[in-house]
């Protein structure tokens, strides 16, 4: 994404119960079930969670947002991940305000930071390392730019701790996802996995940092049941869905 400020418009629209952002053109950016404002709406946002599947609580201490949109994954790890310190950043000084005006984001605390500001440039020059890294940054055109590449990639690897997780929103039926995923798998050295496509058009790649990850697909078949129970959020066809692209080879996830 370029460190030119955006000047495209921010749009809100509703429809059957949902409220929607779009940044000047159809695509929809963010989007929120009025009555259940805490809820992840959009599958894709449900998949960018599913780090939580890969550790046990009270794992994620720090969480990095690049693109706050309509802010529903700051709203949730704040309202359901207590004992996590929320940075986010987003490039359009407007976008908090619409956030907190019509998607209920709630204003800044102890936890909770909203940076202006250039994602790309802020894991390429700031040295704090976080336990989730989450990136959703598109610009009118659906386009990522810095947001998804190589450099951005390694960057992203070298801001995360031990225990670390990295999820990108990868959109592209018509772009292609695959490239995306192949930088990240670079840039992670192999240790990534890569979601079905969903029906929107977007695809979530999660990869991780740090010490070998080994996970019995029975524990992350429990680890959501216990999410779902705590959060309302729904993990296992995610589960599912993940073992058509991810090798399980007797029945672990390897990363």
């Amino acid at each position: 994404m370029s460190t030119k400020l955006p000047t495209h418009s921010i749009d809100i629209s509703e429809d059957a119960g949902t409220r929607y952002l779009h940044f000047g053109s159809e695509w929809v950016q963010g989007a929120m079930r009025i009555r259940r404002p805490w809820a992840l709406e959009l599958a894709y946002t449900q998949e960018m969670m599913a780090g939580l599947l890969l550790r046990d609580a009270p794992w994620p201490r720090s969480a990095l947002l690049i693109g706050l949109g309509a802010g529903s994954l700051a709203k949730f790890i704040w309202r359901y991940l207590p004992q996590t310190k929320i940075t986010v950043v987003e490039i359009h000084p407007q976008i908090p305000f619409a956030a907190r005006q019509f998607f209920k984001l709630p204003e800044e605390d102890e936890r909770l930071r909203i940076v202006i500001g250039d994602g790309a440039k802020l894991v390429a020059t700031k040295k704090q390392r976080y336990d989730l890294i989450l990136v959703d940054g598109f610009d009118h055109k659906a386009r990522a730019g810095a947001l998804d590449t190589l450099p951005f990639y390694e960057h992203c690897r070298d801001r995360l701790t031990r225990c670390g997780v990295f999820a990108a929103n990868l959109f592209g039926q018509s772009r292609g996802f695959r490239a995306s995923a192949e930088r990240i798998r670079q840039a992670f050295h192999g240790r990534q996995m890569v979601f079905p496509l969903c029906d929107s058009g977007n695809v979530i790649a999660l990869a991780v940092a740090g010490d070998l990850l080994e996970v019995p697909l029975a524990l992350l078949r429990a680890r959501a049941s216990t999410l779902k129970r705590n959060t309302g959020l729904d993990l296992r066809p995610s589960i599912t869905r993940l073992q058509i692209t991810t090798p399980l080879p007797n029945g672990l996830l390897r990363l």
